[in-house]
């Protein structure tokens, strides 16, 4: 039987679902990877100014967590926004993770190169 003229296109269940997973999963592992940041920076027990910037250090995991919750809050806001209007809300719950885990990823990388393994 067809649709009313007017009516809204049927929401797959599938893509509310996934968006969830993909959000939550993103969620979760800004927690972890902004815990283990943060106690990476609080556990630099010695720096030798040499080889070692400890402001350059907490600049990386500082930035790295707020860019990676900015992108969470944005990616999120245009998850929901999506699946309210009935439209695919999964490419943009999937590019809130990847984004999120490549902020994560350059701040460990942005720690280490400061303090000079």
């Amino acid at each position: 039987m067809p649709a009313a003229p007017g009516a809204k296109p049927e929401r797959p269940r599938w893509d509310v679902a996934l968006s969830i997973v993909l959000l939550a999963v993103a969620g979760l592992g800004w927690l972890a990877a902004a815990g283990m940041e943060f106690l990476m920076l609080a556990f630099t027990d010695y720096c030798p100014p040499e080889r070692c910037s400890a402001q350059g250090a907490g600049t990386a995991v500082t930035v790295s967590v707020l860019v990676a919750a900015a992108v969470m809050v944005v990616g999120t806001i245009c998850t929901i926004v999506r699946i309210v209007r009935r439209r695919s809300g999964w490419p943009y719950a999937a590019a809130t993770l990847t984004l999120s885990v490549v902020a994560e990823v350059l701040g460990f990388v942005g720690y280490f190169a400061a303090v000079g393994y």
